[in-house]
């Protein structure tokens, strides 16, 4: 009997539908607000190396209509069960054939024009990476501007690669084309459109 369910994927949402409105109102929230720091509202134990936030983002977006590409940390057939058998999403060979890319080795990720940034016809076609950070508030603090922010408002995740930011200004340069990113950690999530200026403390 055990052998029987060796390979069968952990629980997903306790409630599909409340636990996804609930982790859809923390995204909407977290996108039209940059900056701005959303608990996800729902308890969930999802397969390592993925945060319950990530985890949580693809159960409530990802579907069989939407590719996501895993890095090769979140590419464990683990994760991968996990979402085949909770999302039914095909599976991404590369980063510009994504939907959704999911990435939990953020140092090691790709640069984001290696994402798809949609079409002219259509902007919206792009990649939204899901970025497994091991924290939002104990990095470098950037100063964001953009619709949704009042004046300014302030992020600091920590663990992403050296030109991250340098990418997310050429990704800002290129609107209405460009990738929509979403850090997650723990229960946490934050979100980076691709409308957000951001500027980062020159060093002294």
């Amino acid at each position: 009997m055990t052998e029987a369910y060796a390979d069968t994927p952990g629980p997903g949402f306790a409630d599909p539908v409340f636990d996804a409105q609930a982790t859809f109102r923390a995204l909407l929230d977290a996108m039209a607000r940059p900056g701005s720091v959303a608990d996800i509202g729902v308890d969930l134990n999802p397969p390592s190396p993925l945060s319950p936030a990530a985890a949580a983002v693809a159960l409530t977006l990802f579907d069989h209509d939407t590719s996501v590409w895993l890095d090769h940390a979140a590419g464990s057939d683990e994760v991968r069960r996990f979402f085949a058998f909770h999302c039914g999403s095909p599976r991404a060979e590369s980063p510009m054939e994504a939907a959704f890319a999911v990435i939990a080795d953020a140092p090691s990720m790709p640069a984001l024009d290696r994402f798809d940034p949609g079409s002219d016809a259509y902007p919206d076609g792009s990649t939204t990476l899901v970025i497994d950070v091991p924290a939002l508030n104990d990095g470098t603090q950037v100063t964001l501007k953009g619709p949704g922010i009042a004046e300014v408002a302030a992020l600091a995740p920590a663990g992403l690669p050296a030109d991250f930011w340098d990418w997310m200004a050429v990704n800002r340069s290129i609107f209405p084309l460009g990738v929509d990113v979403i850090l997650t950690c723990g229960r946490s999530l934050a979100c980076l459109p691709r409308t957000t200026l951001i500027e980062v403390p020159s060093c002294t």
